[in-house]
């Protein structure tokens, strides 16, 4: 390798590299890539399938953005990762929306839904009909070709083998939690208590929303793929990541995620873990706990920095959203977590307001 190319590939050390790669090849990609997707979506025979992909590409680009920062990490392989963080992020957010708005309340539905990201991490799995136990059916083979998408860049990962058992427990932990939150609301919170019991021997830190928010995070999944990318990864770091971003990064992520959401889930009557806190200040308390967990664990990982740039990129895109402008005790909240903000942090809220802008101007 030229050592242009070895200086090209390596994992950026700092913010003004990481971004440079993010605006000259992950941002373009990923709507390249989504442009494609929504294609097929508009294809859709059934209206409300239709309706629900279109939705899920429209509302939601910014997490297949987000996610595929990890592609800047090896620019090398962005023509796997990029295609298939794209692709799982929105099996995941198409499903979700099916979910929330959904036609059924019926779990073994919501389960079956799911089965369809189970199966695009695993290449041998026999692809089923996931909407066997709903009304809705005909997608025009739409969601297929997304499992498929994922399974074809899967298997450009040489070291996926030693992942493959990390990524699927991710994936089922995921789908237990989307079978749980979105039945019956009489049912949802004892549901996920009764979960949290399964396993809050391996977590005593965390309360039951904190466990459930963490399984919610594809982060893992994706930090997952990136090491599958590198033909030296040891069975050890792969244990140390999934010790790091589960539950620490995964939780932060989706907290983050539900903390400026709770206006809006109050008006779906969405479930919002962050409403289960007694007070703001606990929220805040909470948030900031996962914040240094989160700073702790990744130092265990190779490139820290690298992670130390997701953790505060993470803090800058959330805290970043416009609704937090719209709900006052949110807004105190976020100038909490940001008074010690270092300059990264900054830089990226910075770059998260850019994104953003761009975005709104595309889709207007």
């Amino acid at each position: 390798m030229s050592e242009y190319l070895a200086s090209h590939n390596r994992v950026p050390k700092g913010p003004i590299t990481l971004m440079s790669r993010v605006y000259r090849f992950v941002l373009p990609e990923v709507r390249a890539t989504l442009a494609q997707w929504r294609e097929k979506a508009e294809c859709i025979p059934d209206p409300e399938l239709r309706k629900q992909a279109i939705d899920s590409i429209t509302h939601k680009e910014f997490h297949c953005q987000g996610g595929a920062v990890y592609a800047a990490a090896n620019i090398s392989m962005r023509h796997v990762l990029i295609p298939l963080i794209v692709a799982l992020q929105t099996i995941s957010d198409y499903l979700d929306n099916l979910c929330d708005r959904s036609t059924s309340l019926d779990p073994e539905d919501f389960r079956l839904l799911h089965q369809s990201m189970l199966d695009a991490v695993n290449p041998n799995a026999t692809l089923q009909n996931y909407y066997a136990l709903r009304t809705e059916q005909d997608d025009g083979g739409y969601l297929h070709d997304l499992v498929e998408e994922c399974r074809r860049c899967i298997g450009q990962l040489p070291s996926y083998p030693l992942v493959a058992s990390s990524v699927t427990s991710f994936v089922k932990l995921y789908t237990d939690l989307q079978v749980y939150k979105h039945i019956h609301r009489d049912l949802r919170e004892d549901s996920l208590v009764n979960w949290w019991k399964q396993h809050r021997d391996n977590y005593p830190e965390l309360h039951w929303n904190e466990f459930a928010a963490a399984t919610g995070s594809t982060l893992g999944m994706f930090m997952l793929f990136l090491a599958a990318a590198d033909t030296n990864l040891q069975a050890s770091e792969v244990e140390r990541i999934t010790q790091a971003y589960f539950p620490s990064v995964n939780g932060l992520h989706i907290l983050l995620d539900y903390l400026i959401d709770q206006q809006e889930d109050q008006v779906g009557g969405d479930l919002n873990f962050c409403t289960y806190y007694d007070n703001m200040n606990t929220t805040t308390l909470r948030i900031a706990y996962m914040v240094e967990q989160a700073r702790g664990q990744i130092m265990h990982l190779e490139h820290p920095l690298f992670h130390r740039m997701i953790i505060e990129g993470l803090l800058a895109l959330y805290l970043s959203d416009p609704k937090v402008r719209t709900q006052p005790e949110v807004k105190a909240v976020s100038r909490k977590l940001m008074v010690k903000s270092p300059l990264t942090r900054l830089f990226f809220f910075v770059n998260s307001l850019v994104i953003r802008f761009t975005n709104q101007k595309s889709t207007s």
